[in-house]
């Protein structure tokens, strides 16, 4: 059971920064990744649909004998993770959760800021998971949909991205937040713009290196660590492989040497 691969699903290829992160915190553990390239975004799509698209997500996961599985998807998180978890026995972990708990632990004045995709600011998520933790933070969301693009395109800095970031964030820093939780697995590419728009003063939380801490405690406590060494991943997309690629390898800093198309769906 130990040496059972970790599960990871995202709706393309902004889940490889939760990957990253848990590589950093689990070397050990093997990763089997699946992104969603064919039906991408899931930020636009139905409540329905996107509990549909996730059940079938970790259903292909499951193939492979995951012991635990990460849904790296704000959008999925946000929607379909107690249908998820009252289907599948192993346990299941969203993104939210770890990054609502890490911002309400670390904001000095009580004002949270959460940038997401429309779906997740939407949804109220982050917002219920904070009030759970401490009634009196005060949240304020903004949905960011340009930010996807940018992150994909590898715009990550310069004019054009700098003005959008200001745009967007204006109205966070005139509400005076001083903890800003990056709501959607591509932002945290765009953290250096992020952090100099928000000022020195904000502190980021970037949800993908919340949950993989989160993995690690649940692996420790349930002793299911791997002690694999140099550990075989594993990649697939379910459209445009190529092109998930060479995007990919920005978001996970570092090559990947073989993808595999997912017939899944």
């Amino acid at each position: 059971m130990n040496n059972r691969p970790i599960g990871i699903f995202d709706s393309g290829v902004g889940g490889l920064t939760v990957v990253r992160e848990v590589m950093k915190a689990l070397p050990n553990e093997k990763i089997v990744y699946l992104g969603d390239t064919a039906r991408v975004p899931y930020g636009t799509k139905s409540n329905e649909t996107i509990k549909r698209f996730s059940i079938e997500n970790a259903e292909f996961l499951s193939r492979f004998k995951v012991k635990l599985i990460i849904v790296a998807c704000n959008s999925a998180s946000s929607i379909a993770l107690p249908a998820l978890k009252k289907r599948f026995k192993i346990p299941i972990i969203g993104v939210i959760k770890p990054g609502a708990k890490k911002a309400a632990s670390i904001t000095r004045n009580n004002r949270i800021g959460v940038i997401g995709t429309p779906t997740t600011v939407k949804s109220k998520a982050y917002d219920r998971e904070i009030k759970l933790i401490s009634r009196n933070r005060k949240i304020v969301s903004r949905a960011c949909p340009l930010f996807v693009p940018l992150a994909e395109e590898g715009w990550l800095n310069g004019k054009i991205t700098t003005d959008i970031v200001k745009k967007y964030l204006e109205p966070l820093k005139k509400n005076k937040i001083d903890t800003l939780v990056l709501g959607c697995t591509h932002y945290p590419l765009l953290r250096g713009v992020i952090s100099k728009v928000v000022g020195k003063n904000v502190r980021i939380v970037d949800s993908a290196s919340s949950v993989a801490g989160e993995v690690r405690a649940i692996l420790e406590r349930q002793d299911r660590l791997a002690k694999t060494k140099r550990p075989a991943h594993r990649f697939f997309a379910t459209d445009a492989v190529e092109q998930f690629v060479k995007v990919g390898e920005r978001f996970l800093g570092k090559k990947i040497k073989k993808a595999m198309r997912a017939n899944h769906v």
